[in-house]
């Protein structure tokens, strides 16, 4: 079989089984399978990290060990229309031309390309290599928590390929360190008065994606439009907070949020005026950013419906306004390197209070804690409560890696031009799984991946030949 076709077959067997974040036993058990039924090793530790060992080939016996690394779970992100069950359906793949898309989901080649890659590595029998261990981690999209805690006892290997980068051609070094941040302010509940009108706000159809790689490219976020929209029309207008609901992941730019309010009957003509004024305003604002957005604010009549008091919701507006999003600094020494950004991910109204989950990241480890404490220092002042996730720090560079120089000199053997080298904003496992197991040296790479964490995901396939190429000379140099 063609190799290309061989990667997008196995591929094609890794997306047909559920594997959103902590859902991740049911393709470890298929992969163990798998690898059963080629009679080769597995080992899985306490966390529920996955090694498949594989043997060297014929006259490769005496080379070291090398790992190769991705991770199994995904982002779960799909479109308004669609039914998709990430629990229970495959995803469904679609080829458009040159590219890979899902129907109306996330298409999970972040990370599921470097799974469908170790195992056609493994079936294809005219690629030679040393001794490998394919370590596939679990939660990386929550936290790195599978890198984080993984057993060094399931790795023998010192030189370690990381296949999660998202441009071919581009040989990562380095990444940004990276934690959440969730806030609760408390809330309390009164009933709708006779006297108030209820209103349904939406805010649709933008693009969303990834929130280290897209976080510069001018996309909105929902969460914070809604509140910006919810400030505009309580400057003139009191309203009453009934529920509040945008993004559903961490590390994803939202795409969608919505809001019920009250106001008083005497308030509803100014309520809509206010609106269609910050709406245009919005429109104007992401004209050429956001071709698809849909605000849209309709009265509705609900019965026994409740909302926070006026002081409450202003809090909660106010707080959501204050909040950092988007990129905070750029590297003063490297050009175009995103130094700093933080993302409002998740805001949910619940019965106990406003939730709100954001994500920051950092190549300097000290910027990293400054943003988190800043966005912890809001939150107080608005009088919530706050829980950090483990901060990571970031995987610095080693320009002095052999493995590095190694790339560099069969790239450009095999594809006649030099790679380009560079660090990441978005995160990687490499320095989390070096620093646990004794100091690896680590590079990262991978094929051309476009608008991860989104239901645009898609993936480049003739990127894949480019990257196959390179990866099976690389494996016996």
């Amino acid at each position: 079989m063609n190799p290309i076709e061989l990667i997008l077959t196995c591929f094609e067997q890794v997306s047909a089984i559920p594997r959103g974040t902590k859902n991740e036993a049911g393709i470890r058990a298929w992969l163990q399978e798998w690898a059963h039924e080629r009679r080769l090793l597995t080992k899985v530790d306490a966390t529920g990290n996955l090694v498949i060992q594989v043997p060297a080939s014929q006259g490769y016996e005496d080379r070291p060990t090398l790992i190769l690394q991705g991770h199994l779970d995904m982002v779960c992100q799909k479109t308004p229309d669609s039914r998709h069950d990430f629990t229970r359906d495959p995803i469904r793949l679609i080829r458009e031309g040159d590219w890979l898309v899902a129907d109306k989901t996330t298409l999970g080649a972040d990370n599921g390309i470097a799974i469908a890659l170790m195992m056609a590595l493994v079936d294809d029998d005219t690629i030679l290599h040393p001794a490998l261990e394919l370590l596939m981690t679990v939660e990386e999209e929550v936290g790195v928590t599978g890198a984080d805690q993984i057993d060094p006892a399931l790795l023998t290997g010192k030189t370690l390929i990381n296949l999660d980068s998202e441009e071919e051609g581009v040989i990562t070094i380095g990444c940004a360190g990276g934690g959440g941040l969730h806030i609760t302010l408390p809330v309390s509940w009164e009933a709708r008065s006779p006297t108030e009108a209820t209103f349904e706000l939406r805010i649709a159809g933008l693009m969303g994606g990834h929130s280290a790689e897209d976080i510069n490219k001018h996309r909105g976020n929902a969460n914070k439009l809604i509140a910006r929209v919810l400030d505009y029309i309580q400057g003139r207008v009191p309203i009453r907070l009934a529920s509040l609901k945008g993004g559903t992941a961490r590390n994803a730019i939202p795409r969608e949020a919505g809001a019920l309010f009250t106001c008083p009957l005497d308030g509803v003509a100014a309520c809509q005026e206010q609106f269609a004024q910050i709406q245009q305003t919005i429109l104007d604002e992401h004209l050429h950013t956001e071709p698809g957005l849909y605000l849209n604010l309709t009265q509705k009549n609900i019965e026994n419906l409740y909302a926070l008091s006026r002081s409450e919701t202003l809090t909660a507006i106010r707080l959501l306004i204050s909040l950092p999003q988007g990129v905070s600094a750029m590297s003063a020494e490297i050009p175009g390197l995103i130094e700093t950004s933080s993302n409002i991910g998740i805001v949910e109204l619940q019965e106990i209070g406003l939730l709100i989950v954001s994500h920051q990241r950092s190549s300097l480890f000290s910027r990293l804690e400054e943003i988190t404490s800043r966005v912890e220092a809001m939150a107080w002042l608005a009088g919530a409560r706050t829980e950090r996730t483990k901060l990571f720090p970031p995987w610095q560079p080693n320009m002095s890696s052999a493995l590095l120089k190694k790339c560099i000199e069969i790239y450009q053997a095999v594809h006649g031009k030099q790679p380009e080298v560079s660090i990441a904003h978005g995160g990687v496992e490499c320095g989390v799984i070096s620093e646990r197991c004794g100091g690896l040296d680590t590079i990262s790479l991978g094929p051309t991946i476009q608008n991860p964490h989104s239901p645009d995901e898609r993936l480049f396939i003739p990127s894949l030949v480019a990257t196959w190429t390179f990866l099976a000379a690389l494996l016996i140099a």
